[in-house]
């Protein structure tokens, strides 16, 4: 969740520096139908003031950033085989301007009159002269073309003159507003712009549905008035970007689809996906600050899939692991044995398996490991963590944690599954060093090994890295400084957050050596276009290794300081909240 927070941090940053005016008002997400099933809403690029206040919309606009944003910009809105002629730099700052105002990307299901699609069947069930239902696709966009709708026409007809498929148009009027059809090969999508917006679908009664709601001429009930978004409605206010999704109606997506699978929605029904309602969040701009907050909302009672998330403890207990020189640390609580429960529940039941089945699986799970499934996942904490004290990124150098219970039976049971793999293996104080191949073949002569791994087993951890050093360095300054308190920079990151947390990561912009991280940047684009076997990917290594060069490290030190993100579960679900400073 928090890697899908750090993404939509990125997507309002494409919002043009050159802010020509503000949309009028944001879109209403709760003018859209009561059915829908997801919606993200932009509500346009912010003002000017507030991009200079805000350290990471101020590293998008700094001048030594512009080739970062036009090589993105770039590649999201030309593709050098389909373009007939390639973007100009007006034209990008053109397109790039439609972010200003606000838009609404959301998805509406098949409606209840409508006949779902039948499963497939083998052409001797088929009934003669019978005909399935059409496959669904509930999309739409609305967008708020004020003040760009010259813009928006050019973007629309380059877009239709660079395709190889020529589309068949055909105009024609819907709720009383003029549209165009669009035809191609294998798709039909509709078209407006009336008025204050743009509206696209590809269901013709989502356009119509969709457009009723914006004139205010639809009687059904709307997204306002919907329970689960009553229950969404604190995750969404203040941001600049909105996300909504209800989960407990994604397998009505599945039923969408031209053939549904009947084993996967029997599946879906005994995970009890039902248990998890929502999934909503918001992105906002607090001063210097970006903050992105969300959560999963449902039933989270024992035995539904809200088991899967440990519950949570003050600090993970890698944290003690942490020193001076940290750059970044991550970790997760993941309660192993709950998702072993909850989908050896889901396998037994139903047309989604048997619990003889099951049994078979388990006890070859038990054969190979040398001990019951559920007795090997109790043997870890279900602590999951990596640290990186390396300045450059160097990925060697990054260590990678796993929590342990019993070492003695986490030992036994390392070499049961590792096996001949394990080349090295000696004791140094409590810890246990291994090296182990990731790669080998059996031959006449023996086996022949190489791409080595590195791993620690201590009382508590197994810490694995590419090299050896990082390992003993970590486990050293450890032992060495055992009583040290944690860095007070990461305590007070981790002050932000409730008392108990099942997810913690933190990354320290300032302490980045940013020249020799573009310098093996460079280095890795160049050795992976050198090795392509393809002339587009080795042109693709070759324009990125150029670009980088036109990096100036120092722009990143100079807005940014850190971010900070957690994760924590109670009665109403999993939470997570992101900053960046």
């Amino acid at each position: 969740m928090r890697r899908l927070s750090r993404l939509l941090t990125l997507f309002f940053l494409l919002a043009s520096p050159l802010i020509a005016q503000q949309s009028s008002a944001p879109l209403d997400p709760t003018l859209l139908p009561g059915r829908t099933i997801f919606f993200l809403a932009w509500h346009g690029a912010p003002s000017a003031e507030v991009r200079q206040a805000n350290a990471l919309m101020s590293l998008w606009d700094d001048p030594d950033s512009a080739q970062l944003r036009n090589s993105l910009i770039q590649a999201m809105l030309s593709d050098a085989k389909k373009q007939k002629a390639p973007l100009t730099k007006e034209e990008l700052n053109d397109y790039a301007s439609l972010l200003d105002n606000s838009f609404i990307i959301g998805y509406l299901p098949r409606p209840a009159n409508l006949p779902a699609p039948k499963p497939a069947m083998t052409p001797a069930k088929t009934t003669p002269g019978e005909t399935a239902a059409p496959a669904w696709s509930g999309m739409f966009l609305v967008y708020d073309r004020t003040g760009k709708e010259a813009i928006l026409s050019k973007a629309v007809l380059r877009l239709s003159g660079s395709e190889m498929d020529v589309p068949k148009l055909t105009h024609f009027t819907v709720a009383g507003v003029p549209a165009l059809k669009i035809e191609h090969k294998s798709s039909v999508s509709y078209w407006t712009e009336n008025g204050k917006y743009a509206v696209s679908a590809s269901e013709l009664s989502v356009f119509e549905e969709i457009l009723n709601r914006l004139a205010g001429t639809s009687k059904g009930p709307s997204l306002a008035e919907s329970p689960t978004y009553l229950e969404a409605k604190p995750l969404l206010s203040g941001g600049i970007v909105e996300a909504f999704l209800r989960i407990s109606q994604v397998s009505d997506l599945a039923s969408d689809s031209a053939s549904p699978n009947p084993q996967l929605r029997a599946l879906v029904k005994n995970l009890k996906l039902d248990s998890l309602h929502l999934l909503a969040g918001h992105l906002s701009l607090e001063g210097a600050k970006t903050r992105v907050q969300g959560a999963i909302l449902g039933d989270t009672s024992t035995g539904t899939l809200f088991d899967i998330w440990a519950d949570g403890k003050t600090n993970p207990e890698t944290m003690r692991l942490l020193s001076a020189n940290t750059i970044s640390f991550n970790a997760s609580e993941i309660n192993f044995l709950g998702i072993y429960k909850v989908l050896k529940q889901a396998f037994s039941q139903g047309a989604s398996g048997s619990p003889q089945v099951v049994d078979a699986l388990e006890s070859a799970a038990q054969t190979r490991l040398g001990m019951p499934l559920a007795e090997a996942l109790a043997l870890t904490t279900g602590e999951i963590s990596s640290i990186q004290n390396n300045p450059a990124l160097d990925d060697s150098q990054q260590i990678r944690i796993l929590g342990i219970r019993n070492k003695p039976d986490a030992m036994k049971l390392l070499r049961t599954i590792e096996g001949d793999k394990i080349t090295s293996e000696h004791n140094e104080g409590t810890t246990t060093y291994m090296k182990i191949s990731l790669g080998g073949t059996q031959g006449a002569a023996g086996l022949a090994q190489w791409n080595f791994y590195h791993l620690a087993m201590a009382p508590d951890f197994l810490l694995g890295a590419s090299k050896s050093e990082p390992l003993h360095a970590l486990l050293a300054e450890q032992a060495a400084n055992s009583d040290v308190s944690l860095p007070k920079e990461i305590l007070a990151a981790r002050s932000k957050f409730p008392e108990k947390l099942n997810g913690f990561s933190y990354f320290d912009f300032q302490k980045v050596d940013w020249p020799g991280v573009r310098e093996k940047w460079i280095a890795e684009a160049k050795a992976a276009a050198t090795k392509s076997e393809t002339s587009d990917s080795a042109d693709t290594g070759k324009k990125l290794s150029d670009w980088l060069a036109t990096v100036n490290p120092e722009v990143f030190p100079r807005h940014l300081h850190c971010m900070t993100g957690a994760s924590w579960k109670d009665a109403k679900g999993v939470h997570f909240d992101e900053w960046i400073e």
